[in-house]
């Protein structure tokens, strides 16, 4: 079975359709721009389905069972890198805006590349750090950019529904901290395993974390 083989069942575990056409691109796409940018680590790259793809897309599981609508929203992937989870999910929501932002120029280039490849119209791209943005988002979506604390004081006022981070390890001291940092309150937060979704080894010790 092939790696996208091995993707599609999964996505259609997940979701129970079909996977659409433009996820089957993406491994040719990312392999010519990984061989010239090196946005995912090369020992890394035949794994973007099973690693980085599926990952992703637990973002858009989690939306799905919440019953949570995301027509007409405002989306921001911050720290984008290459297009993670920001081009898996605008795909998932073709009524969504993403914008898709990093602070490393070549990273994107590459996203912008692959959006405008992949004919996503419901894309930016920006190369810019988080406090200067202007703009207000209803969702701030990331993948491993950094501790929770620093992420939430880089995206402090810019959205108005909530967060959804990927990361590793025991958050549940950073989420105290950002309780008294932040005037939250436990209950302001989810945390979800990712082996919720995902039964691969590889995401073991994972979590989705909302922020309300």
């Amino acid at each position: 079975m092939t790696a996208y083989e091995t993707f599609e069942q999964d996505y259609k575990r997940l979701f129970g359709e079909s996977v659409p056409e433009a996820f089957k691109a993406l491994e040719p796409l990312y392999a010519d721009w990984n061989s010239k940018i090196n946005v995912i680590s090369r020992k890394d790259i035949e794994n973007l389905y099973s690693h980085h793809v599926i990952h992703s897309l637990c973002i858009a599981a989690y939306i799905r069972e919440r019953g949570i609508n995301l027509d007409g929203e405002s989306v921001l992937d911050l720290g984008t890198g290459g297009g993670f989870p920001g081009i898996p999910l605008a795909i998932m929501f073709p009524g969504t805006h993403f914008t898709l932002c990093d602070s490393v120029g070549k990273k994107t280039l590459v996203a912008s590349e692959i959006s405008k490849a992949l004919g996503l119209k419901n894309v930016t791209v920006v190369n810019a750090r988080a406090e200067s943005l202007p703009e207000r988002y209803s969702y701030i979506v990331s993948r491993a950019v950094t501790d929770l604390e620093s992420f939430m004081g880089w995206v402090k006022g810019k959205y108005s529904k909530s967060i959804l981070y990927l990361k590793g390890g025991d958050v549940n001291e950073e989420i105290s901290l950002c309780c008294a940092k932040y005037r939250k309150k436990p209950a302001d937060f989810s945390v979800i395993p990712v082996s919720h979704y995902l039964q691969d080894n590889y995401f073991e010790g994972k979590v989705l974390l909302e922020v309300r």
